[in-house]
């Protein structure tokens, strides 16, 4: 394994107007070219392609440590590698239970979508609150779920927020047991099981 480690500047930023948001990036593009943004709010079309355009390095919606410096904010990136990691290996470990009827989408559900699925979904994206996915087989979500969750399959890989509504089998499932991590939710001898993907991480003051 190779490693480098590298001096981080961060600039955190709430989005709430698009023409706004540009029009800030464009005057100061020189300024911000080498910072990490931290861009919270969903992010359009128009704000994707403006980001690629001026190759900006961005991160959405992430929740960066307070009051911690350098170190702790790259050791919450490690994180989010680590976790991307763990999704790829399980989706290959269980690459056989996703192939009947597979949907993959990889758009923001947005408040007010009510989306329905079939067979199994995998999202390489969030569900933002005040949006519904009802998925009849196995579910994957990438990033943090804020919505509502009703999935019927065998097994759910979420990271719900303290604002999402998961029901699992007709049975709702205490987001206190969730933690806003990953965790793999199964249904085995009619019991319903919660397994953390990942240990939760401790910040070091």
């Amino acid at each position: 394994m190779r490693n480098k480690q590298y001096s981080v500047k961060v600039f955190e930023t709430t989005l709430t107007d698009d023409n706004q948001f540009i029009s800030f990036f464009n005057t100061n593009y020189k300024l911000f070219k080498d910072y990490l943004i931290v861009i919270h709010g969903d992010l359009s079309p128009q704000i994707l392609a403006f980001l690629q355009e001026k190759k900006l390095h961005y991160l959405n919606n992430a929740i960066l440590p307070k009051n911690q410096g350098r170190k702790a904010l790259e050791e919450q990136i490690a994180v989010q590698q680590e976790q991307t990691q763990q999704v790829e290996q399980e989706l290959l470990k269980l690459s056989d239970r996703l192939q009947n009827n597979l949907t993959v989408k990889d758009t923001l559900i947005r408040s007010g979508h009510d989306i329905k699925v079939d067979g199994d979904l995998l999202l390489l994206n969030r569900v933002n609150s005040g949006a519904t996915l009802h998925v009849e087989g196995n579910l994957i979500v990438t990033q943090l779920v804020e919505g509502a969750i009703r999935c019927y399959g065998n097994f759910m890989m979420l990271k719900a927020s303290p604002k999402a509504n998961i029901v699992f089998h007709d049975v709702i499932v205490d987001n206190v047991l969730l933690k806003e991590r990953l965790n793999r939710v199964e249904l085995k001898d009619n019991e319903i099981r919660i397994t953390p993907v990942l240990k939760e991480t401790t910040w070091v003051m």
